[in-house]
């Protein structure tokens, strides 16, 4: 059984709601999930360490749901922890046209993950969080509005600018106890994509400066806050490309994936533990 917070309305593309927990089954298709009912919400974060993770564009409610519950899984909790799925509408029918627009998307979940926390988690131990590429701005927004410091913030393959963390999400940098990233230069996606749709995305929100390298391609630049923990580059060799960092939507595992690594570096960052990869 796998907790997530749901702010779709639908499998593919939809507004933002308010989000709300769900838990079930991830595994089957379509996931087996039930919302939770808000009087349970208390007793299940009560005195416990909690994860936040998210996915990043261009991803569905299903293979969302099924990736993230393979990541919980990997990460193992214990009684004191809880890991929480966090699932929005950063896709659409006709993918790749869209990203310009899921900036804002993005913007907008994480301030209500943020509300959410405030309201429904004050007796939590901690709160952290993790994303992968565009879920970055959903992470970032949320720990700048936390109400206390997120125990960790973790963002891979960040589809964000590179110096974002010494800038615009200076606060939230600020805001977390612990910040870690990872960023490949064999990221294809973020050297080439990202490059090209983030100016466009500066066009509807001036938040920062466009032609900017991402933060998942580069690593961190600018005034870096005393928060951050290296080390951050992944190694060219080991070849990690935009889709290496999640589980796979389809649910089949393999001995030695990638993701395994990613994931038990979320695990570390989490548990405030010391980093020997990448």
């Amino acid at each position: 059984m796998t907790l997530f917070l749901n702010l779709r309305t639908q499998n593919v593309g939809g507004s933002v709601v308010d989000p709300y927990l769900l838990d079930g089954d991830a595994t089957v298709s379509p996931p087996a999930l039930r919302a939770v009912n808000w009087a349970e919400i208390a007793p299940l974060v009560e005195g416990r360490n909690v994860l936040f993770v998210t996915h990043g564009f261009n991803v569905s409610y299903q293979d969302g749901a099924r990736s993230l519950a393979m990541l919980g899984a990997r990460l193992a909790c214990t009684d004191s922890e809880l890991f929480i799925g966090v699932l929005w509408p950063g896709d659409w029918w006709l993918p790749v046209v869209n990203y310009p627009f899921e900036g804002e998307v993005a913007i907008d979940c994480g301030r209500r993950v943020a509300a959410f926390a405030a309201r429904w988690m004050a007796g939590a131990q901690s709160i952290s969080l993790a994303s992968h590429s565009l879920g970055a701005r959903v992470v970032l927004e949320t720990a700048e509005r936390l109400s206390q410091p997120a125990r960790s913030l973790t963002v891979t393959a960040g589809a964000v600018n590179h110096d974002c963390l010494a800038t615009q999400y200076a606060d939230a940098a600020s805001n977390a106890v612990a910040v870690s990233v990872l960023a490949s230069q064999q990221d294809w996606v973020l050297k080439l994509a990202f490059r090209i749709g983030d100016p466009i995305s500066e066009l509807l929100r001036d938040d920062h400066s466009p032609f900017q390298p991402a933060l998942g391609y580069d690593g961190p630049h600018g005034a870096l806050p005393d928060s951050l923990h290296g080390p951050w580059q992944i190694p060219p060799s080991a070849n990690y490309g935009h889709g290496s960092y999640l589980p796979p939507s389809n649910g089949v595992d393999a001995p030695g994936a990638k993701w395994h690594q990613v994931a038990d570096y979320i695990g570390r960052a989490w548990r405030g533990e010391g980093q020997g990869w990448p």
